[in-house]
C-alpha cells in the first residue's frame, strides 16, 4: 500500500507543470505526519532530492499565549485555535512559485508551541505534501485551502489505536498518564469527531499505520 501511494505522489509531482499539492486529512493521531514525510522522502528518492516539501498544518496553530487571552488553551486543537489565514496565504504564495527559497512554521511538541521558519520550500520544489487535521472542513476558509489541493486523502485509524498514540505523544511532551489521558478525552476526542465528519470531502481514505514501518 504504502509503494501504492508513494508512487501516487511521485506521478503528482512528474505531472506537475510548476508546483503540485497533496494534502492528507484526518483525526489526531491517525498517522498524516508520518504519512507525509514518508511521502515526501520517497518522492526524493525517486526524482531527486528537493522534489518534494512538507508543510504542516500545525505550525499554524495559535501560540500558547494566545490561546490563554482567547480562552481557549483548554481545547488546542480546535479548529478555531488555528490561524487558517495565515496558513491560507502561505499556500497562495507557495502557488506563486519563486527564485526565492519560502521559509514555513513547523509545530515543536516538546515546546508545545509554533516554531517559526523551521522549514523550507525551496524554488525546485514540484510536489508540496500538507498535513492536518482539518484540510477538509467546510468552513468557508478552510473550503479555500481546500480548493488549493491538487488532491486530498483522509487518513485514518481506528479510535483506540489513536487514542493510545496520542496518549503517548502527550506523555512524552511533559504530561503524566493521568493528565494526558485527560487530555485526549476532553480536547483529542472532540477535535476527532469533528474530523470524521468532514471525511466525504476526501478523494480516498488510507490508514498507513496498518504498515509496520510508519509506526
Amino acid at each position: 500500500m504504502l509503494e501504492e501511494l508513494a508512487a501516487e505522489a511521485g506521478g503528482m509531482a512528474a505531472r506537475a507543470a510548476s508546483r503540485a499539492f497533496l494534502g492528507l486529512a484526518g483525526p489526531p493521531g491517525a498517522g498524516k505526519s508520518a504519512l507525509a514525510r514518508y511521502l515526501v522522502d520517497e518522492v526524493c528518492a525517486a526524482q531527486g532530492p528537493g522534489t518534494a516539501a512538507y508543510l504542516p498544518m500545525d505550525g499554524f496553530h495559535l501560540s500558547n499565549a494566545q490561546l490563554e487571552r482567547l480562552g481557549r488553551r483548554d481545547r488546542k486543537g480546535a479548529p478555531d485555535t488555528f490561524d487558517v489565514r495565515g496558513y491560507l496565504a502561505l499556500l497562495r504564495r507557495l502557488h506563486a512559485v519563486g527564485e526565492s527559497p519560502v521559509y514555513a512554521p513547523d509545530f515543536d511538541r516538546t515546546l508545545d508551541e509554533p516554531v517559526a521558519a523551521r522549514l523550507i520550500v525551496e524554488p525546485g520544489v514540484r510536489l508540496v505534501v500538507t498535513e492536518g487535521n482539518y484540510l477538509a472542513e467546510d468552513a468557508p476558509l478552510w473550503r479555500e485551502v481546500r480548493a488549493l489541493l491538487n488532491d486530498l486523502w483522509y487518513v485514518d485509524a481506528d479510535d483506540t489505536t489513536r487514542e493510545a498514540r496520542l496518549v503517548e505523544r502527550q506523555i512524552a511532551g511533559g504530561r503524566s498518564a493521568e493528565d494526558a489521558q485527560e487530555w485526549v478525552r476532553r480536547s483529542d476526542r472532540a477535535n476527532g469527531e469533528i474530523v470524521k465528519a468532514t471525511r466525504g470531502n476526501c478523494s480516498r481514505v488510507v490508514r498507513p499505520g496498518e504498515a509496520e514501518r510508519l509506526r
